[in-house]
């Protein structure tokens, strides 16, 4: 599945959400380095780039990194536990919604060798909050085209359970100074056209054979039509942020 996402890096790019302004600014700074771990087709980069920062990313998706550079974010191809930073150090090492792909205790355990002296991890991302009934609907689509699957069932909102274990691997990998946890709350509707387009860079669909995830996606259409063209979710952007000790 990790190696799905890169399928379509054009559509990945237009239908991700973007990170709040208030998270960037408390994070960002002008002249200050970061490297961006699994940054994909750059979204976060180019965010932290426009608030001044230099970025440099880091990806084993030659696709994604290929969109990223056209957008003029700079990034070397490799997992990043396996990344050679070459003597290079950073003032900010950021992760957007893809450290739950790294091993939490060695990946904090080489932020921290790449990090200068107080400076900081943030890992963050996205909880999505599905409308009850809608959840309900999505599923028993997904149900009648991927019988067994996990996602065949309304998922129960795990993301505290993802970021308790990245806050974990970072007091396990020692080095760093307390992790504070921040939470940015926000509501988006999606209309029909822009949440089919989103759910079609998830993983819930880049690993399915091309007819499966058309049987998914007409049928999660059907549903927001039911639904009167769309909905309005919920969610909340949450980081995990801690400094490392001098």
């Amino acid at each position: 599945m990790a190696e799905s996402f890169g399928t379509d890096p054009e559509r990945y790019d237009r239908a991700r959400p973007r990170y709040p302004g208030e998270l960037i600014a408390r994070i960002a700074g002008p002249g200050r380095e970061v490297l961006d771990v699994g940054c994909g087709t750059g979204i976060a980069s180019r965010q932290l780039r426009d608030a001044g920062c230099a970025v440099l990313g880091v990806d084993p998706d030659e696709r994604m990194a290929a969109f990223a550079r056209r957008s003029g974010v700079e990034v070397e191809v490799a997992r990043f536990e396996d990344w050679d930073p070459a003597g290079r150090t950073f003032d900010l090492v950021v992760a957007a919604q893809t450290w739950h792909w790294v091993d939490p205790v060695a990946g904090a355990a080489k932020a921290a060798r790449v990090l200068r002296p107080e400076g900081r991890l943030a890992v963050f991302g996205h909880a999505f909050r599905l409308p009850p009934e809608v959840a309900r609907a999505f599923a028993e689509v997904y149900r009648r085209a991927v019988p067994g699957s996990p996602f065949s069932a309304p998922q129960a909102d795990r993301h505290e359970e993802v970021f308790d274990k990245a806050a974990d691997g970072i007091r396990q990998a020692g080095g760093f100074g307390a992790v504070e946890r921040w939470r940015f709350d926000w509501e988006q509707h999606y209309t029909r056209d822009a949440w089919l387009d989103q759910l079609s860079t998830t993983g819930m669909l880049t690993w399915l054979p091309e007819d499966k995830q058309a049987e998914v996606l007409d049928g999660a259409g059907a549903v927001l039509d039911a639904l009167g063209g769309g909905f309005t979710m919920p969610g909340s952007t949450i980081a995990m942020v801690a400094a490392r000790e001098s």
